[in-house]
């Protein structure tokens, strides 16, 4: 059995690897990572740029696994002088680019490289970090427009690839999974109005990840899903 833990240095996506290394002891561990450094627990480790090439060439390398997981943890809120849109005034092209690359365009390509190693006859649970603010009709705030936009689009990929993964792979599971205000790096600059209880660890965020892999029905549908296990509306 294989996993792969793409964008694995993130917070989230190390206290998951650590989890999951000690719960499936037998599985070999793949990472991505734009740190050519491995990360521990892991087995094989690529370092990528996330350009089209780069997963194109992963893609490849690992098109004879079969993997039971596969995780992606890309994503982007804020960078430098990027910062979330509070105002129509406030947009610019560059930033929707930029935002929508890291949030939409690099997880779409991924499926297409994952597409293979997601075997027809191989039980499979694949997830990608999405937002509850992804969420069209949960939209009752405005705002933050280019990442708001950028989680919705990912969820209507997410959907098509289940669907063509029902008739393709049907043991394969997609969720979309919204980890709620994780204390890392992408929510540092927001976490001032969360309260304590909202504000959650990296390791319980991939605890309730792990076991929403294992408790949500394989019903060949895309979950959009939250850390407490409960459904997001689109």
């Amino acid at each position: 059995m294989d996993a792969i833990f793409i964008g694995s240095s993130s917070a989230i996506a190390q206290a998951c690897l650590n989890q999951f290394r000690l719960a499936k002891p037998d599985h070999s561990i793949y990472t991505v990572s734009r740190n050519p450094e491995k990360p521990a627990y892991s087995d094989v480790h690529f370092a990528s740029d996330y350009s089209e090439q780069s997963i194109e060439e992963i893609g490849k390398s690992i098109s004879r696994c079969s993997f039971s997981h596969a995780f992606i943890f890309n994503g982007l809120l804020h960078h430098g002088k990027l910062k979330p849109e509070k105002k129509l005034e406030d947009l610019k092209l560059e930033n929707l680019q930029q935002v929508f690359h890291a949030n939409v365009f690099t997880q779409t390509l991924w499926l297409k490289a994952l597409a293979k190693p997601l075997k027809h006859d191989q039980p499979a649970t694949l997830v990608a970090l999405s937002a509850r603010v992804g969420s069209i009709s949960d939209n009752h705030l405005g705002g933050w427009f280019s990442y708001r936009a950028s989680k919705a689009a990912l969820n209507m990929v997410l959907q098509s690839a289940a669907l063509e993964f029902a008739h393709r792979a049907k043991r394969v599971k997609l969720i979309s999974f919204h980890p709620g205000t994780t204390d890392s790096t992408l929510s540092k600059p927001f976490q001032g109005n969360v309260p304590e209880e909202k504000l959650f660890s990296p390791e319980f965020v991939a605890q309730q990840l792990l076991s929403v892999c294992v408790t949500v029905p394989r019903d060949n549908t895309l979950s959009y899903i939250d850390y407490a296990g409960k459904p997001i509306p689109f």
